[in-house]
């Protein structure tokens, strides 16, 4: 079925405390897909976030980042008083990462103190049914014990994870560790009424998995087997992307690669208990760098640049089986973006996968893309841009003038209507089954309104949408383009 989408990070949410929440915002956004006539909403990884502040290294793979639990939900639940937060200053404006870490924490064990004396009683419930929840809340103890520091700096053995030093720290810091349980009940509760509210009113959420998870995690301290690591626990070889006419020396992620056949010995049980959990929380699910499991780019570690990389091959159609043993036929999106060969083309059209078409790649004057609309199937998710790009009117004055000439003439841009409308009806217009577009180009906004430029650290992550800026008038703008284009 054609339908329409639109990107929009949590964190972009507008919010009094800092940050975008799931708290009534969310829900107001929700409303505005409804009324705009867009039947899915695409976010970016909602983990927590470690150094950098990217979505995509997080401390866990399976947590949720405490900064999205609402605060205002928290005070009509009767875990907050007013005066507790609402004086507090969380900042104006883009999100400010250093005054919610300052704050946050302290205002979260305001709640958790009231909250263990008369937990819900479905507290249990969600405990047992998470079984990461034990290491998560451990692993995030000891780095309060360690003053913050990565695990692989800890003494030797809490990072080598001895039974006795362990079983040592849960009993004397029983009370941290339930903190941070406490911490992801509060998250996923609220998520699963977010949830609920948009699946009521017709809208669907597509979420995002990142192929590669952090050094510093939950997940490379307590499953170290699962890991290219040597007998230090250091890495052998790491993620990233070789040069290209972009990135002369590569892109240098840092990111433990899989020993992905010791995983396919254990059936990929870590990576389908990862996949379960994720399709349990979204209603499709994108799946991030998908080529690096047809072959992915290992660096040897301690490299600088991404320069004496060389590909290896991956788990290809054998993995996505198992996936669908385990979760069955969930939709599935395949970032199938970046240098893609024959392997990498045979292995979306076995999984049956929709791929996805980004118009800001498109128009390469020198050559005939395969991002060019005129050049798709239905069969994918097309994009004005993505987190990773600029906005379409950020695009059109950067990008070279004799693409911006070219787009101009193919997709007829005027700026009576407004250059970001037209690359909108670009998409909107095309076969593909799905088209999505960031709010910001909605909004027709600059380069001001970018999530995040590769390769980069200090200034990404951090745009919020003014409260108001979602308006009815908006809305029925874009439901009228969704009846036109028949979405």
């Amino acid at each position: 079925m054609r339908s329409g989408g639109i990107l929009l990070p949590i964190f972009s949410l507008p919010s009094p405390y800092g940050i975008g929440t799931m708290g009534a915002e969310a829900r107001r956004f929700v409303d505005f897909l409804q009324a705009a006539g867009q039947r899915y909403w695409q976010i970016l990884p909602v983990c927590p976030t470690s150094y950098g502040d990217s979505p995509y290294s997080s401390f866990s793979t399976f947590a949720g980042n405490p900064y999205f639990i609402d605060l205002d939900q928290l005070h009509m639940d009767g875990l907050l008083k007013k005066g507790e937060y609402e004086e507090l200053d969380w900042g104006e404006g883009d999100v400010d990462y250093g005054k919610l870490y300052a704050l946050r924490f302290r205002v979260l064990r305001l709640a958790f103190e009231r909250f263990v004396h008369d937990p819900p009683t479905d507290f249990m419930d969600f405990y047992r049914a998470n079984p990461w929840l034990d290491d998560y809340a451990l692993f995030m103890t000891l780095k309060d014990l360690n003053g913050g520091k990565p695990w692989q700096e800890w003494p030797k053995d809490q990072c080598r994870r001895e039974a006795k030093t362990l079983e040592k720290i849960k009993l004397t810091y029983s009370g941290d560790m339930a903190f941070w349980k406490c911490v992801q009940y509060l998250f996923y509760r609220q998520w699963r009424e977010l949830k609920r509210y948009a699946n009521d009113r017709g809208v669907s959420i597509i979420g995002d998995l990142p192929i590669y998870v952090a050094a510093d995690s939950a997940d490379v301290w307590a499953n170290p087997g699962q890991f290219q690591l040597d007998k230090s626990l250091r890495p052998v070889e790491v993620a990233g992307c070789p040069p290209d006419g972009f990135t002369a020396d590569g892109q240098l992620w840092g990111n433990p690669l899989y020993d992905w056949d010791k995983m396919k010995a254990e059936d990929y049980r870590w990576w389908m208990d990862r996949v379960e959990h994720q399709c349990d929380i979204y209603d499709v699910l994108r799946i991030d760098h998908f080529r690096g499991f047809e072959a992915y780019y290992a660096i040897p570690y301690g490299e600088a640049t991404a320069r004496n990389g060389r590909w290896r091959p991956g788990p290809g159609m054998d993995f996505f089986r198992a996936v669908e043993k385990r979760v069955g036929k969930h939709p599935i999106i395949a970032e199938d973006l970046g240098f893609l060969t024959d392997g990498v083309r045979k292995l979306l059209e076995d999984s049956s996968f929709p791929g996805m078409k980004v118009l800001e790649f498109a128009f390469d004057s020198r050559e005939n893309s395969d991002y060019l609309p005129h050049n798709y199937d239905k069969h994918c998710v097309v994009y004005t841009g993505t987190h990773d790009n600029d906005t379409a009117m950020g695009w059109l004055t950067s990008a070279p003038k004799e693409d911006v000439a070219f787009a101009t003439d193919y997709l007829r841009l005027n700026a009576e209507e407004g250059f970001h409308w037209g690359m909108m009806r670009g998409a909107w217009s095309s076969v593909a089954d799905l088209a999505v577009v960031q709010m910001q180009d909605v909004l027709g906004l600059g380069s001001e309104g970018r999530i995040n430029t590769p390769s980069t650290v200090g200034e990404n992550w951090r745009w919020r949408m003014k409260k108001g800026a979602a308006t009815p008038e908006l809305a029925q703008k874009l439901r009228r383009q969704m009846e036109i284009y028949r979405r």
